[in-house]
């Protein structure tokens, strides 16, 4: 494969950086900011980014894996408070099931732990990045898989679960599925593994972001703060952690374009297995990273007022959706059939 952008991908790249560097929140105090959300969100919807992965000619998707990536990418880096991730996969969703694209913002449904797409059972399920949303898509067992089915949200736009201060969840009970019009394909285990396997690449690609974006706050830090008459950043501990940090994120990023791209060029099972690794390696280096960032900032970067608790909030429910370092290396060993009597996971 060939990682490098095409000239189309690299505008997108951009673009999307300039939207988010134009409209992101800069201080934690911008979280807050109705007006800006509000630009941003129009922003988006205006560029058409979350509908990516909604069917094109013959029902192939609009845009690759790659590009909703990059798009993603780019929302983490500036800690843009604004919906992708959800619709962007309800969209999937719908196309995998042959609906046309939704008419009002959809999000999906997840089991409570975040590791899975929800299955309906009648117990509690978190619907991911909901601002905005008026209904999360879960699944309903069928014959032969499962089909797509939508539960309606309480509020649009309200949130209960805050662990991402930039994208709120929703906490419903999936007690009274409706239907979507024109879902009438049922969902094999292939679709749902191609459709987990985008998951785990989107949050990968927003894991990279989220570390990258981290690492330039941590520096225009070290260039300004000063002790014993020097920037923090001309100390070799400092420099140590921070080129530690960039090769975690650079690694992570190579293993995140990887899994974008196989998505659509490989079989369902390979491509998940391409992005369970991605998840795995990216899932333990953002955690870390996050970390190093807070501790460069010293006795201010475990306050309120800093963003870099923001960034290791962000980062900390990308890696939990579809499952972190564990459940990514148990999806690797099944694909190539070590399992529990191993003792391997």
């Amino acid at each position: 494969m060939d990682l490098r952008l095409s000239p189309e991908q690299q505008d997108l790249r951009d673009s999307a950086a300039r939207i988010v560097g134009r409209l992101g929140p800069r201080t934690v105090r911008d979280l807050g900011d109705a007006e800006r959300k509000a630009k941003l969100d129009a922003a988006v919807e205006a560029a058409g980014w979350r509908e990516l992965r909604a069917p094109g000619e013959a029902g192939a998707p609009l845009a690759s894996a790659v590009e909703a990536a990059i798009v993603a990418e780019q929302l983490g880096q500036g800690l843009a408070d604004v919906s992708f991730l959800g619709p962007t996969l309800a969209a999937e969703l719908r196309r995998l099931a042959g609906a046309p694209p939704g008419t009002s913002r959809e999000t999906v449904a997840l089991e409570p732990d975040l590791s899975a797409l929800t299955t309906v059972a009648g117990r509690s399920v978190l619907a991911v990045d909901a601002r905005g949303s008026a209904s999360a898509l879960v699944l309903l067992p069928a014959a032969g898989g499962h089909s797509v089915v939508k539960v309606l949200l309480p509020s649009p736009g309200a949130a209960s679960r805050q662990v991402d201060l930039t994208r709120p969840g929703m906490t419903v009970e999936p007690s009274a599925p409706v239907a979507v019009p024109g879902a009438d394909r049922v969902l094999s285990p292939a679709d749902i593994q191609s459709w987990t396997a985008l998951g785990l690449a989107l949050t990968c690609a927003d894991l990279v972001g989220t570390m990258a974006g981290a690492i330039g706050l941590a520096c225009d830090y070290a260039r300004s703060r000063r002790q014993y008459g020097a920037a923090i950043g001309s100390f070799q501990a400092v420099q140590h952690m921070l080129a530690d940090a960039f090769v975690a994120t650079e690694g992570s990023r190579s293993a995140a374009l990887y899994a974008s791209w196989a998505v659509d060029a490989l079989p369902p099972a390979e491509a998940l297995a391409a992005a369970s690794v991605a998840k795995a390696y990216g899932s333990r280096a953002a955690r870390a990273v996050c970390e190093a960032v807070i501790q460069v900032h010293g006795g201010i970067g475990n306050t309120w007022d800093c963003l870099a608790h923001v960034y290791l909030r962000r980062a900390l429910l990308s890696i939990d959706v579809l499952g972190g370092v564990g459940p990514s290396l148990a999806r690797v060993l099944e694909h190539n059939g070590i399992g529990r009597s191993h003792g391997l996971c």
